[in-house]
């Protein structure tokens, strides 16, 4: 049970997101909550407060009567349940759960507790609103994916439980579970804010981060396979040009390669005494794929962490509009609801996983080249050539991928479209840009399941799993438990899944 005292860490988000670990509230925290809403009750008055007696964007020029306000709030979550598509995966929306738990949280939106205590019995319940991956532009936040929640809670939705999409009323009233009432401005709280675009963006770089380390490991088998020279990844060398990712993927690679038997040294192989070869069969410097991968990972390490940065910011922001200060007793309104910190991070990191795919795509087109690498068989074809085919058309899948993940990295960020009567006159499209990287994210997994098959096939083909580094042993004998030696060819898509899962999983 991950307890919110104050602000959300991102081990907090993964616990609860990923490893579906339960929530509570700490009593402070309540009491920040039911603060805000007391202040706002009692201040709210014959003003006009935005959204409160007022319409919503271009309709805010309409003052509303005091026996419709409660339908206002209804108003706001069903006229904009309107998104169209295939629903997003419940990793997402559990993430944006929690994400606009974390919001309110912050004692700054003048909700009632019944709203933030029936997101908790959400996320504890495993009840997922179904939410369409259309529909939100981005500038008052995921306002059509926000409503599809909203609607879930006052129990006109549909939501997705135990794996089953039902009517949001039959499975709360399984539950045991009160619908959310309307007490003053609980509508567009729910409706106004960054939550989508920031839980997809927490699962996002939750895996880039696993993506990162696998293909730094990729990286250290194929210099191991190659028998590079060790000197690309040394500390003179990369403390020279000292950018942190660079520095990190570095040490990370010449931690593996202490305990390796395979790395060449320069300094024994080519500068002890004279050396009179005309021509050197061993590369004197390793393809960029093999010696630049501190200079290609370090900025994609970089980015991922930055990224990390804005959305954990997001989580324990207050992201809605207007704003409710207990400690200067006002209501500010402003542009908090705004996606493009999550937006432009999102763009960035799809551009760098894609990198990062290329890599692999490139290393994986390395081992598959025999006239490159000069010491495989074409494909890492165990078998007969000709008869045999090896790993020669899943490298069509890799190609072909990699090759989408470069047309989706274009940015949705200057992507803004004037929408709402020109109210939203620039907007960030901050959920396309999440669900896009997480696109781009998948993808890269499939490359990599497939470079790692490619890896084992080679690693056996040259019999030197011995000589590997401690990390690089571990990985090739715990694939081959599910992954074994192939020689005849077999269909291979169901081992593609089976290496992703592994890959997604440790």
């Amino acid at each position: 049970m991950v307890n919110i005292s104050d602000k959300i860490s991102f081990e907090d988000i993964i616990r609860v997101v990923i490893e579906n670990e339960g929530v509570s509230i700490a009593p402070d925290i309540n009491e920040r909550v039911e603060r805000s809403f007391d202040f706002l009750k009692s201040f709210a008055g014959k003003k006009v407060i935005y959204g409160i007696n007022t319409g919503f964007g271009p309709m805010a020029q309409y003052r509303v009567d005091d026996d419709q306000l409660k339908e206002l709030q209804f108003n706001i979550i069903r006229s904009h349940s309107c998104g169209a598509g295939a629903p997003l995966k419940d990793v997402y929306v559990r993430a944006s759960l929690l994400a606009r738990l974390s919001t309110f949280l912050r004692g700054m939106s003048g909700v009632n507790r019944e709203l933030t205590d029936l997101l908790v019995t959400f996320i504890n319940t495993g009840i997922y609103p179904v939410v369409p991956e259309h529909g939100g532009v981005g500038a008052s936040g995921d306002l059509v994916q926000m409503a599809h929640i909203g609607l879930a809670l006052i129990g006109e939705g549909d939501v997705m439980f135990n794996g089953v999409r039902r009517e949001s009323s039959s499975v709360m009233k399984e539950n045991g579970i009160k619908p959310l009432d309307i007490y003053i401005r609980e509508g567009l709280a729910i409706a106004n804010g960054t939550s989508v675009m920031s839980g997809i963006g927490a699962v996002n770089i939750y895996y880039s981060q696993k993506l990162i380390k696998w293909a730094t490991r990729a990286s250290v088998l194929m210099n191991e396979i190659t028998s590079s020279y060790d000197d690309f990844a040394s500390k003179p060398l990369n403390e020279s040009r000292p950018h942190p990712g660079q520095l990190f993927i570095a040490q990370a690679m010449r931690n593996s390669f202490k305990s390796s038997k395979r790395l060449k040294k320069r300094v024994e192989e080519l500068y002890d005494g004279e050396n009179d070869q005309k021509i050197f069969e061993h590369k004197v410097q390793g393809y960029y794929s093999l010696r630049c991968v501190p200079q290609v990972l370090g900025p994609v390490y970089d980015t991922v962490k930055c990224a990390k940065e804005v959305v954990l910011t997001e989580f324990n922001s207050v992201c809605d509009n207007p704003v409710v200060d207990v400690a200067t007793e006002n209501i500010y309104h402003g542009g908090n609801f705004h996606g493009d910190y999550v937006s432009f991070e999102m763009d960035k990191l799809k551009i760098a996983i894609t990198k990062l795919t290329m890599l692999m795509e490139r290393q994986l087109n390395y081992l598959f080249h025999d006239k490159i690498n000069g010491i495989l068989p074409p494909f890492v074809n165990l078998g007969k050539l000709g008869l045999n085919y090896g790993l020669q058309a899943a490298q069509f899948t890799a190609t072909s991928t990699t090759a989408e993940s470069q047309a989706l990295s274009n940015p949705m960020y200057v992507h803004s479209i004037p929408n709402n009567n020109d109210n939203q006159d620039i907007v960030s499209m901050g959920t396309n840009s999440a669900l896009i990287a997480a696109k781009v994210v998948e993808n890269s997994f499939q490359v990599m399941a497939i470079h790692y098959m490619a890896l084992c096939q080679a690693i056996d083909y040259l019999d030197i799993a011995g000589e590997l580094c401690t990390e690089s042993k571990e990985i090739y004998s715990t694939i081959r438990k599910f992954f074994p030696k192939f020689i005849e060819d077999t269909p291979k898509y169901k081992d593609i899944e089976s290496i992703i899962s592994f890959l997604k999983e440790n």
